[in-house]
């Protein structure tokens, strides 16, 4: 008896990238809030931590976390768009 396999599927998934120009320019002037558009857990993540920076090292510490929420934003877009295309 010969056994046959099923034809297979063709999966395609739809999905937009995330511009890393937008993203820098989001997180640029919005900090954690322009981190949401790259990364939900990022924005969230980031917002607390800029909170407590402020409180803890008042003006220096609020403008760490901002640069680092732009490196964040930047790098998250970037990842997401790897993810995409592969």
């Amino acid at each position: 008896m010969e056994q046959t396999n099923p034809p297979q599927q063709q999966i395609i998934i739809v999905a937009k990238q995330k511009s890393v120009g937008t993203a820098f320019l989001l997180a640029f002037l919005f900090g954690p809030l322009g981190l949401l558009y790259a990364s939900i857990l990022g924005g969230v993540v980031m917002f607390f931590a800029t909170i407590i920076l402020f409180f803890v090292i008042p003006i220096i510490g609020a403008a760490i976390a901002w640069v680092g929420c732009i490196i964040w934003a930047v790098m998250a877009a970037q990842n997401a768009n790897k993810v995409i295309v592969r």
